[in-house]
């Protein structure tokens, strides 16, 4: 698997344990963010490269800073 791939796949677990953490759906999340929920799912399956303003409206909607959602990605350079 490609370090890119790697990475996308690692973020997206991170938004996946924060968003079900908050008892929050796909479909919500999207809502919230105003993305298709299957754009979400894809970034959520490291399928999709989120733009830096996704990502900080999707931080904005778990009530994180974006910060958060890359903590996972420093464990596996």
């Amino acid at each position: 698997m490609s370090v890119r791939r790697t990475k996308t796949k690692l973020f997206g677990q991170a938004v996946r344990k924060l968003r079900e953490n908050l008892g929050i759906s796909q479909e919500g999340l999207a809502a919230r963010i105003e993305i298709h929920r299957t754009y979400l799912g894809g970034v959520e399956r490291g399928e999709r490269n989120p733009t830096l303003i996704t990502i900080l409206r999707i931080a904005k909607a778990l009530e994180v800073k974006p910060s958060v959602l890359f903590a996972s990605l420093d464990d596996h350079d």
